[in-house]
């Protein structure tokens, strides 16, 4: 599948997922740990931001920063850490959020998960995280790579 096409798909889930205005001007925020204090990233901030999970040379999306969601190693990017969102059995995953402090469900692999996110395109990339388990390629496909 191609790059313009996964683009394109997750484009029309999560238009239809969140209001417009909210997708707009929002910036979804994740934050992590049992107190969910840990910044871990902004989930649609431009690749080039220093905030993206996105952003593979900065600290929230390098899959060598300790706390970042791609670090395969990290307690929030390990499939066995209950602070992970690859963990299938969690119950502490990150929280989603705006920058007025609404939440926007947890960002979690665990479909079972009380508060799981329903924004369409979160969903899409947490669905093909489980249908692969492939940390990198869900970046990839999340990021656009």
């Amino acid at each position: 599948m191609s790059v313009f096409l996964k683009l394109a798909i997750l484009c029309i889930l999560g238009c239809y997922s969140l209001p417009f205005q909210a997708q707009a001007n929002n910036a979804l925020l994740l934050f992590g740990g049992t107190d969910h204090t840990a910044f871990l990233g902004c989930l649609n901030c431009a690749n080039t931001s220093t905030v993206s999970v996105c952003n593979e040379f900065g600290k929230y999306g390098s899959e060598y920063q300790s706390d970042s969601i791609w670090n395969q190693y990290g307690k929030f990017g390990s499939e066995y850490s209950g602070e992970s969102p690859w963990n299938k059995y969690t119950n502490n995953a990150p929280i989603i959020v705006d920058k007025n402090g609404n939440s926007y469900g947890y960002f979690s692999v665990n479909e079972y998960h009380k508060n799981r996110t329903r924004i369409g395109w979160l969903i899409a990339i947490l669905n093909y995280y489980d249908k692969t388990n492939d940390i990198d390629k869900t970046r990839k496909f999340m990021c656009g790579e």
